[in-house]
């Protein structure tokens, strides 16, 4: 049976669609998302009979910002939850945009680089 885009996941559903796989045991890892459930207060899950939570696309588009902020940029909780406050809605491809690229030739462009982003992080306040 294919379910409706729409409908609601459970957490197994949501920790495969965020590719939360343990690499070591193979097994989803729903503990991710019941900890980052308890930082950041923009996911609120239904939970129903039997205390199972069950999330909407609105939830899971919060957790790939969420997982995209933590896991491929690096932040720390607080620096993802300060970003997740900030009342200007950003897309994750204006996130992608703002990283720094590893590859570059030297230090001071890196730094340059980084400096650029806090600028336009404090611009968004």
């Amino acid at each position: 049976m294919i379910k409706n885009k729409e409908a609601y996941k459970s957490i197994g559903e949501v920790a495969k669609i965020l590719n939360l796989i343990n690499k070591k045991k193979g097994i989803l890892n729903t503990h991710t998302i019941r900890f980052w459930e308890k930082e950041f207060k923009q996911i609120k899950p239904v939970i129903l009979s039997g205390n199972r939570r069950y999330y909407n696309a609105t939830n899971i588009k919060i957790l790939k910002k969420i997982k995209f902020l933590l896991k491929d940029q690096g932040m720390t909780i607080i620096g993802a939850k300060k970003l997740m406050n900030i009342n200007k809605s950003l897309e994750l491809d204006e996130f992608k945009n703002k990283s720094i690229n590893v590859h570059n030739s030297n230090i001071k462009t890196k730094l340059k680089n980084i400096l650029k982003l806090l600028d336009d992080l404090k611009k968004i306040k």
